[in-house]
């Protein structure tokens, strides 16, 4: 099969890369068989591509829809485990449940407002960018209450979007090695032993098996070698033990605490839909030379863009598995950067034990890692230096030069602690 394959040349590789994940279909969470049955090889080969292309075509299409399915659902599910907490946006994305956020409002926007039964919750200024929490009347929607303000003169009103975590992890990790190197942010859960840590929602910061993992493989921890050893990890906490926790202004709230901390790279596991507040906060933080690293998702190529990897000049990392191949489960933003280990890979568990783990979300820290090593401080004017160094790391993959695929390249590959 590989000697016909070679026939029709490196016009056919992006296809053929889907070849070899048809197998991580039947292991999603379904039931349904996912896998076509590949038809047998004739002798003239030409037939046989068309039918196994479109054969895989569908393949992939049905896992997409599968995986968006899966996410709808989780989404549903948290609304009725969290009816108090949490609600669905306009749009269908969980959010804290009555509470929506106006960007720079004016005092008579506020006072419209709490005429119609809003109430302030806090003013907050985050990096420049001011905006305010209001309350929504009982028995109003979020989507009611974002028309209703919009009416009244508010320009960018929306719900506050929780961001979920883009992989898994099986155990309690291992906090990161100690280091004195360059600081690296992590906006996600707590990370035990963080060289500076703060929380950002109710009960942080404390330490959390998804934050602690990603910090594990920039710093390394036990017998898992990390992109950038000996780094120190900024840590901030944005769920705690608030079950609407990982929302977006506990996010851009981070965003301007690693700021104010002069971190200069930011890496961010977590995935969400767009949000007018926390994309202005991300752009005043890259004009003070912060860069901010982020996962494309776990949610498939059916699901919506990915955020905050899909803001403009984020850089938005894919994963790979130990062949080399993007994950088949991986989402998409509007533009991606680089591609990084996401599986077949270990991690540090508690009592010194090793475990595996799987998704975008530990791909995004090796990026991460790679950019600190050349930029580690904020500095604007080295930012592009630093990112042609980090460019010149990158394997090309996948079609010659820049692709949907793999961006710009894999970069640190020898730094995954390979599973056996």
């Amino acid at each position: 099969m590989n000697c016909i394959l070679c026939k029709k040349g490196t016009a056919m590789r992006g296809k053929w890369h889907w070849i070899g994940l048809i197998a991580l279909a039947t292991a999603l969470p379904a039931h349904a068989q996912l896998a076509p049955t590949l038809p047998s090889l004739p002798l003239s080969p030409g037939p046989v591509l068309d039918r196994v292309g479109q054969d895989l075509e569908r393949v992939t299409g049905n896992v997409a829809q599968r995986l968006e399915d899966i996410r709808q659902t989780a989404a549903a599910q948290l609304v009725r485990d969290n009816p108090d907490r949490i609600a669905l946006d306009p749009d269908g994305f969980p959010a804290r449940a009555g509470e929506v956020t106006v960007d720079d409002p004016d005092g008579a926007l506020i006072e419209k407002a709490m005429a119609k039964g809003y109430r302030v919750i806090a003013r907050e200024d985050v990096l420049g960018v001011g905006f305010v929490r209001l309350s929504v009347p009982r028995g109003r929607s979020l989507g009611q209450a974002i028309r209703e303000l919009r009416k009244l003169g508010g320009k960018d009103v929306s719900a506050d979007q929780l961001h979920m975590p883009s992989g898994a992890v099986p155990g309690r990790p291992a906090p990161p090695a100690p280091g004195n190197g360059p600081m690296v942010g992590v906006i996600d859960g707590g990370v035990g032993g963080a060289a500076l840590a703060s929380g950002f929602a109710s009960g942080a910061p404390r330490a959390n098996d998804h934050g602690t993992a990603v910090a594990s493989l920039i710093a390394g921890a036990g017998t898992v070698r990390g992109g950038l050893p000996g780094a120190r990890i900024a840590s901030a906490d944005v769920y705690g033990s608030d079950p609407a926790g990982g929302n977006a202004t506990a996010i851009a709230r981070a965003i301007g605490w690693m700021v104010q901390n002069r971190v200069s790279v930011v890496t961010i596991s977590l995935v969400g839909p767009p949000n007018p507040v926390l994309g202005k906060v991300i752009a005043a933080a890259q004009a003070r030379g912060t860069v901010i690293v982020a996962a494309v998702g776990n949610n498939g190529p059916a699901a919506p863009p990915a955020y905050p990897a899909s803001y403009p000049g984020v850089v938005a990392v894919t994963g790979i598995d130990g062949r080399g191949r993007v994950l088949i489960e991986s989402g998409r933003a509007t533009h991606l950067d680089y591609a990084a280990p996401g599986a077949d890979m270990l991690a540090m568990a508690s009592n010194g034990r090793t475990m595996r783990v799987r998704g975008t979300s530990f791909a995004a820290p090796f990026v991460a890692a790679t950019i600190a090593r050349f930029y580690s401080a904020p500095d604007s004017p080295g930012l592009r230096a630093a990112m042609a160094r980090v460019d010149s790391q990158a394997r090309d993959a996948g079609s010659r030069g820049p692709d949907r695929l793999y961006g710009r390249g894999v970069l640190c590959e020898a730094c995954r602690t390979p599973a056996q």
